[in-house]
């Protein structure tokens, strides 16, 4: 269950990225909104999930999937450029989340 927690809370993490991204410095209420209400879905998902995850690495797993999906959903919808430096990026990063399950999260 706890994997299924931090799915739902990486998913509402790249949520917050995407509506902090629109909400113009929170100028822009619905998006700003939409921010607040994500993290807060997030944070609580993520908080379940740290129930039997390491804290440490909970959260990197957290920060770095939601990271990664952000980018993704960037290139994918939002017509940002997917670089091979990003691709990059997103190699290392699925690297270290690898490296850091085998390493035991719960």
């Amino acid at each position: 269950m706890n994997w299924i927690y931090l799915g739902i809370a990486v998913i509402f993490e790249v949520a917050v990225g995407i509506a902090a991204g629109k909400a113009e410095g929170f100028k822009n209420l619905p998006w700003t909104i939409a921010t607040l209400i994500s993290g807060a879905i997030a944070t609580f998902f993520l908080s379940l999930a740290l129930l039997t995850f390491d804290v440490g690495v909970g959260y990197a797993l957290w920060t770095s999937l939601a990271g990664v999906g952000i980018v993704i959903i960037g290139a994918l919808f939002l017509a940002q450029k997917l670089t091979w430096k990003k691709l990059l990026g997103i190699a290392i990063v699925i690297g270290g989340v690898v490296g850091l399950n085998l390493a035991g999260t719960a």
